[in-house]
């Protein structure tokens, strides 16, 4: 049987990666697949750059427009990138009628509703495995392996450059600026790092999965958003002392009122195993009620561990290429024709009505009565004390400081009346800096 043809748009550092392990592979992916898998066409800007990864035989052009065109080729692989063209690209390769794998997890989180509708609509597939944690197959495990489970919750280290940042700091006691331009210097983090440390990478991620797992349309807008740029060694080293490891962490959870769907930094239990993934690694969490906790690590990006991803895509659009569109699996996990009208409409919640637990930080006047007040403020709102650390005022300010730090871990609380409370406390006199809060998740 003739090998199916594939059309790159884009060969930098995955879409080398995919050709390298291709070729590398070929014998074994075709095996698996049943056919032949041949990347037949590539697209490119830097045109002589292309041809040296790939070599003869293979057709290279600027214009990847051009491999849209042509008839021969059955599927496209975007991996351009951003909002803007790849956009236009995938609708048009839709339109045309060829199958698409993307690695492109802003353009899915922000536009993947249109795009599914397009795709089933024109009886092809959009496959995005790479899109999310590199290397881990978690798509396909939300998708397909953990089909006969209610998702009840799922949280993942889903950015490898903000979680070496943080295992950075941990380690080696450095503020954030410092290790940002380590990790720079090293190649972890880009020359703007902004979608890293602001956490916009990890909520696209956070938003696609949290459609799979819930059946909910993708809306990244309804994502909570906080990325990393705030947190000091301080609050890293006193976590640790509280028997707690600092995570950003990408979060989405069924509760009675809806899903939340939300990206910060959390103190996780120093016991959890998602607690000891260090540097760039990822991993994902997943509560199913028949399946317990499963846990998904390896590595969030490079290469060929994304390189591992896309061909996992096309191995499998190649096995379902001539299967009836209706009997292939759904691209977000629910069948759109039976899925539950109540469950496609759950809210995504707003953060005010969240509920978790909180570590918080007041930098106080040493003085008697300080406490008593901060205690009374949180009683007062509902919020119950779980553990109370205050730290002597020479370890914080050096000898004969006036001032020290208060540390208070609280049980879970609605975010909104946190907000409150946080609010009641800034105000008073003996409350010498803003306090710093950093929400809790304890994972069972």
């Amino acid at each position: 049987m003739k090998p199916i043809q594939v059309g790159l748009l884009g060969i930098g550092t995955v879409g080398s990666g995919v050709f390298n392990v291709l070729q590398r592979n070929q014998e074994e992916i075709r095996r698996r697949a049943g056919r032949g898998i041949e990347i037949a066409m590539v697209a490119d800007l830097d045109v002589e750059r292309a041809r040296k990864v790939v070599g003869e035989g293979v057709q290279v052009v600027s214009d990847a427009r051009a491999v849209i065109a042509n008839p021969e080729i059955d599927i496209v692989i975007e991996l351009i990138g951003g909002y803007g063209i790849a956009k236009a690209l995938v609708l048009e390769a839709i339109a045309a009628g060829k199958h698409v794998v993307t690695a492109n997890k802003a353009l899915l989180a922000v536009h993947g509703t249109e795009i599914f509708a397009a795709a089933s609509a024109k009886g092809v597939m959009v496959a995005f495995e790479a899109a999310v944690a590199g290397g881990i197959p978690i798509i396909k495990a939300l998708r397909e392996g953990l089909t006969a489970n209610r998702i009840q919750w799922l949280a993942g280290i889903i950015n490898g450059t903000t979680n070496f940042i943080l295992s950075e700091m941990r380690d080696k006691g450095l503020d954030f600026a410092v290790v940002l331009k380590e990790a720079q210097r090293l190649g972890y983090a880009e020359t703007d790092p902004t979608f890293d440390i602001e956490g916009v990478d990890a909520a696209h991620k956070a938003t696609i999965m949290s459609a799979i797992a819930f059946g909910i349309p993708v809306q990244f807008d309804k994502a909570y958003v906080e990325g990393i740029t705030q947190l000091s060694a301080t609050d890293i080293k006193y976590a640790e002392q509280l028997g707690y490891r600092i995570k950003l962490l990408g979060i989405t959870k069924r509760v009675d009122k809806g899903i939340e769907l939300r990206v910060h930094p959390s103190l996780v239990p120093s016991k959890r195993l998602i607690a000891n993934v260090e540097g760039a690694m990822n991993a994902v969490v997943v509560q199913g009620d028949a399946v317990g906790a499963t846990l998904y690590y390896g590595k969030g990006a490079g290469s060929e561990p994304t390189a591992s991803a896309v061909i996992a895509d096309l191995v499998d659009i190649t096995r379902l290429h001539t299967v009836d569109p209706l009997n292939r699996v759904p691209h977000l996990a629910f069948q759109p024709h039976t899925l539950d009208q109540a469950m496609s409409e759950l809210p995504v919640l707003p953060m005010s009505e969240v509920v978790t637990s909180y570590y918080l930080r007041l930098r106080v006047a040493d003085q008697a009565g300080v406490l008593a007040k901060v205690t009374g403020i949180l009683a007062g709102a509902g919020i119950s004390i779980d553990a109370v650390l205050q730290r002597e005022a020479d370890e914080v300010g050096g000898e004969g400081s006036t001032q020290t730090d208060l540390i208070i871990l609280t049980h879970d609380t609605r975010e909104g009346t946190m907000n409150d409370a946080i609010a009641q406390m800034q105000q008073l006199p003996t409350v010498l800096a803003s306090i710093t809060r950093i929400r809790k998740e304890e994972l069972n």
